[in-house]
């Protein structure tokens, strides 16, 4: 019990070490069957760099308009993950939006330079989360940032269980080759829905999933046709939509 206990422990610093810029140690024990499970991890994550984010928001709405405290929450955020997931949206934008291939679209996306399509879809990604956190009420936002960002990792995470992966190597991000112990992170998204449950009136929450929901399937419908499974770019850019599906499904209820 104890040995499995250290290497979940192990496999958890991993993931955190990977995806976010938290200090961890410096080679918690690396090897690719650990960083393979690492996904059953993304949601527990989500909610670190949720609640990071929640006492920025907090902490700034106390002596700043909402819109300034949106925009440093958003950034705390950012700066957590060393803007991981962003990249990604941002490099199946130029890939999808600027290649007639699927070669090379892959191609473009494996270019770490920033094109037309990547600025313009993250701006506004960006525009459009800040927005909504400004608009709903101040009480609700930091639990709605936990909350979201801990179900749009487990929406990847759908991805990474349903879906196949596309390149052989050169990308140096970790992918599962199954779906072993990824009902951790189902049990973790389920947590957060009920945490948002809880602090959220239920018709909104309902409402922020059917958005989360939307904002998945309408990734995966942009880049699984035309690649025929996804990298982990695209995992970074369905966590991005869902999100903000999530919080635009809680804003049609709360906003107005």
């Amino acid at each position: 019990m104890k040995n499995r206990i250290a290497e979940e422990w192990v496999i958890f610093l991993l993931a955190v070490q990977f995806f976010t810029r938290l200090p961890v140690p410096r080679d918690p024990g690396w090897s690719e069957a650990r960083m393979e499970a690492t996904p059953r991890w993304y949601p527990a994550v989500g909610l670190i760099v949720g609640v990071i984010s929640a006492l920025v928001f907090w902490g700034a709405v106390q002596l700043l308009p909402p819109v300034i405290a949106a925009l440093l929450a958003t950034g705390a955020g950012i700066i957590a993950t060393g803007a991981f997931h962003e990249d990604g949206f941002a490099d199946c934008c130029d890939g999808l939006g600027g290649a007639v291939t699927r070669e090379r679209a892959l191609e473009i996306m494996k270019d770490s330079r920033l094109g037309t399509y990547g600025a313009v879809g993250i701006g506004l990604v960006l525009a459009v989360k800040v927005t909504a956190l400004a608009t709903l009420p101040v009480e609700v936002v930091p639990w709605l940032l936990i909350v979201a960002h801990s179900l749009s990792r487990a929406s990847a995470v759908a991805v990474i269980a349903t879906s196949s992966y596309v390149r052989d190597h050169g990308t140096g991000k970790p992918v599962a080759s199954g779906t072993s112990g990824l009902w951790f992170a189902a049990l973790t998204a389920v947590f957060a829905a009920a945490l948002a449950g809880w602090a959220v009136p239920g018709t909104a929450v309902a409402a922020g999933l059917l958005g989360l929901i939307a904002g998945h399937i309408a990734m995966r419908r942009v880049f699984e046709p035309r690649l025929g499974g996804y990298t982990g770019d695209c995992l970074g850019a369905v966590q991005q939509t869902s999100e903000v599906g999530f919080l635009l499904g809680v804003l049609a209820v709360l906003g107005t």
